[in-house]
């Protein structure tokens, strides 16, 4: 631990949360980093602490407390040190391992291309993980909106956010493309034209199973029933593909006794509806086309059939599947679509990174916005938590802007701690709130008869509705 960051010193009546052999050590009063954020920031960030702290009390009577402990990233950063995101602010979020952040802007015109990109490349952050729900009374485009409640794991460290790219016309771009057009697809007509920026989109092994594996965990322990792999593999079979079938084979090889694929359980339902069903009958239920398939396909569908029957007709038959949680894989435009029509039928997304990126957003839209979502980079031991949205810089200050994210990540840091009591007070109380109609003006817009309210007011309310629950 430094003595100090940015040169201030860290709350002497806190302690560091520790973190060994994969579980955390959460002392009673818990040194917590925070990132105020840019523009509207300022305004979310202390309403929502007061939130947070109020929960605390509420819940512990004193016994516990978070002791806040402000970094600076963003624009107070730049103004104070000359720098967007000092190492030490970097150094007290590893040091300290779990922290929270409010909205950060991009330095327009050059710098680093994006300070939350940044925190989660330098730790690893490799999950980023972003629950979205619909509390009752918001208002939404959609039907329906109470029928979402889905949690997406979004890879956080490859695809394009990988920041690999080379500029057009730049001396790396040509030597890239002469060796792809000359080494890689001289063979073929494919080439990489002479006016094109370059960008390469990594996909590995780890980074897709380590993600996986995590969601499937994240499924087992919250009781949730299915954990779907989102790709773009029928046409980036090496990329978007592989990171289906590397997910897959974490399910299979993992989690054997806790799961089953969604083609398992076509079998072993066939199965199931009738006994006397030859593998032969079941693979044509499997693949409806297979009798104007290719011998050889129709073997290998056959072959598939007596794999699944052998290694877990006993586990997993007579109805056991059906206990088990369902992984299943959707390409992505296609889950776009599914998550707008019919968004009961999903419940753990697992994603790449640009997938993950316009899902989680979307998700978000239908349940009021990303004024309400909240969202938690995560690694190995460290979590960063943060609003999802932008600063929105011309309503700082003004003490009109929901405050929702923030609380709602005041939520997830909490359960994050095993602060339980704490997360569902926040939780309870805000969604009594909005029932009140008591809400920020993007609410105040779509529900009749509301009252608007200042940032502050709204926070306030679910502080005091808080008490009047205990």
């Amino acid at each position: 631990m430094q003595e100090t960051y940015n040169g201030v010193r860290p709350p002497d009546s806190g302690q560091p949360i520790q973190y060994s052999n994969g579980s955390y050590t959460v002392p009673d009063y818990p040194i917590i980093p925070f990132i105020e954020g840019d523009g509207s920031g300022r305004d979310i960030w202390k309403n929502a602490r007061a939130v947070m702290d109020a929960a605390v009390e509420q819940a512990y009577g004193g016994k516990r407390r978070v002791e806040w402990f402000e970094i600076l990233a963003g624009e107070k950063a730049y103004r104070l040190h000359n720098d967007w995101l000092p190492q030490d602010s970097v150094q007290a979020c590893i040091d300290y391992r779990v922290s929270i952040k409010g909205p950060l802007t991009t330095p327009v015109g050059g710098g680093i291309r994006s300070l939350n990109v940044t925190l989660r490349q330098t730790m690893d952050l490799y999950q980023c993980v972003r629950p979205v729900r619909h509390y009752a009374g918001v208002p939404s485009p959609m039907n329906k909106p109470d029928e979402v409640d889905v949690v997406i794991f979004r890879e956080n460290t490859e695809d394009i956010y990988a920041g690999i790219e080379f500029k057009e016309g730049s001396a790396d771009v040509a030597k890239l493309r002469d060796f792809v057009n000359t080494e890689l697809l001289g063979n073929t007509k494919k080439r990489l034209r002479d006016d094109a920026g370059i960008g390469l989109k990594p996909i590995s092994v780890h980074g897709s199973k380590r993600l996986v594996r995590a969601a499937l965990q994240y499924a087992v322990d919250g009781g949730r029933k299915v954990v779907t792999i989102v790709h773009k593999g029928n046409i980036q079979k090496f990329t978007e593909g592989a990171f289906r079938e590397w997910g897959y084979e974490v399910a299979t090889q993992e989690f054997r006794d806790k799961i089953v694929t969604e083609r398992e359980s076509w079998i072993l339902g066939a199965l199931e509806k009738d006994a006397n069903a030859t593998p032969e009958s079941i693979a044509a239920i499997v693949e409806p086309g297979i009798s104007f398939a290719p011998a050889s396909f129709g073997e290998k569908i056959v072959a598939e059939v007596k794999a699944v029957l052998a290694a877990i007709g006993s586990t997993h038959g007579n109805g056991a599947w059906k206990n088990k949680i369902l992984v299943n894989d959707r390409i992505c435009d296609a889950m776009f679509q599914d998550l707008l029509l019919k968004p009961a039928e999903y419940d753990v997304l697992a994603t790449t990174n640009l997938n993950g990126d316009y899902l989680s957003d979307a998700a978000a839209a239908q349940v009021g916005g990303l004024g309400i979502a909240p969202g938690v980079n995560i690694g190995d031991g460290f979590a960063v938590f943060e609003a999802t949205h932008g600063t929105a810089p011309r309503l700082a200050d003004q003490d009109v802007v929901n405050p929702g994210s923030v609380i709602l990540c005041g939520v997830l840091l909490f359960e994050h701690l095993g602060w339980h009591e704490a997360a569902k007070l926040i939780e309870n109380a805000m969604e009594q709130t909005i029932q009140q109609k008591f809400v920020t003006v993007d609410f105040a817009k779509g529900m009749p008869g509301a009252t608007t309210a200042k940032t502050s007011e709204f926070a306030a309310r679910i502080a005091e509705n808080m008490k009047a629950a205990a």
